[in-house]
C-alpha cells in the first residue's frame, strides 16, 4: 500500500523565484532544501521558505499534482499560494 505525499512550493521572497516539489516526508525535505542538501535549484537561488503545501493520500497522486502545478502559469501559482498564505510567510514551523 502506497503512503501519502506532499506537493509543495519553496520561494526566496514574496512573489520571487519558486520551486515546486513532491515529498513523502515534507519536514525532512524542506530541511534538506534549507541546509543546501535538497535540489541544486533551491541551493543556487536560496529558496528556503516553504510558502505552500498540500497533502495527497497517495504518493502517486502527489506526483501527478506536482507535474500539473509545474505546468501552471506563474500568476496561477501566486493565486494558489496567496489563497492560504497571502504574506508568503515561511510555513515550516507550522509543520510540527
Amino acid at each position: 500500500m502506497a503512503k501519502g505525499g506532499w506537493v509543495y512550493i519553496m520561494a526566496d521572497r514574496y512573489r520571487g523565484t519558486m520551486y515546486e516539489g513532491v515529498a513523502a516526508d515534507l519536514a525532512a525535505r524542506v530541511n534538506q532544501h534549507r541546509t543546501g542538501e535538497g535540489s541544486e535549484f533551491c541551493r543556487r537561488y536560496g529558496l528556503g521558505r516553504l510558502v505552500w503545501a498540500e497533502h495527497a493520500p497517495d504518493i502517486s497522486d502527489a506526483i501527478a499534482h506536482e507535474k500539473r502545478v509545474k505546468r501552471w502559469r506563474r500568476d496561477w501559482k501566486f493565486a494558489l499560494i496567496e489563497r492560504g498564505n497571502p504574506d508568503w510567510l515561511d510555513l515550516f514551523d507550522s509543520l510540527a
